[in-house]
């Protein structure tokens, strides 16, 4: 019985430990990763409603994110893992992300709303 406590509680502290990933070298700011997150999650959005814009355009979600923030995969993978590994900072990213989507969607209805009205003749931009 005691061993089974020994093992027991090794695991807990071996799985407990903090495990630090390494900063980046090409370290993306904080706020930037959280514009690379949002623009992301609207683009895959909108793949899953309108596919066919994002192919009539030659649209393809990741090459447009590496090509807007001058990253490559390499550097985003490294940067969301480094990210990902404070559990904390990450949290509050998405709740950042979550934010913006929640004020575009505001943004999106009004103008949607003036639209019906007829008030607005022009396109609703989601992404800069």
């Amino acid at each position: 019985m005691k061993k089974i406590f020994v093992i027991t509680l090794s695991i807990l502290l071996f799985s407990c430990s903090k495990k630090s990933v390494p900063k980046p070298d090409n370290l993306i700011d904080k706020d930037v990763m959280v514009n690379i997150i949002y623009d992301t999650a609207v683009l895959q959005a909108t793949d899953g409603i309108d596919a066919y814009k994002l192919a009539q355009n030659n649209l393809v979600i990741a090459d447009y994110i590496y090509k807007k923030y001058n990253i490559d995969s390499v550097i985003y993978y490294q940067n969301h893992k480094y990210y990902a590994s404070d559990l904390r900072v990450y949290k509050n990213m998405y709740k950042e992300v979550l934010t913006k989507i929640e004020a575009a969607k505001i943004e999106v209805d009004t103008l949607i709303q003036q639209k019906n009205k007829g008030k607005i003749l022009k396109e609703i931009p989601l992404i800069d």
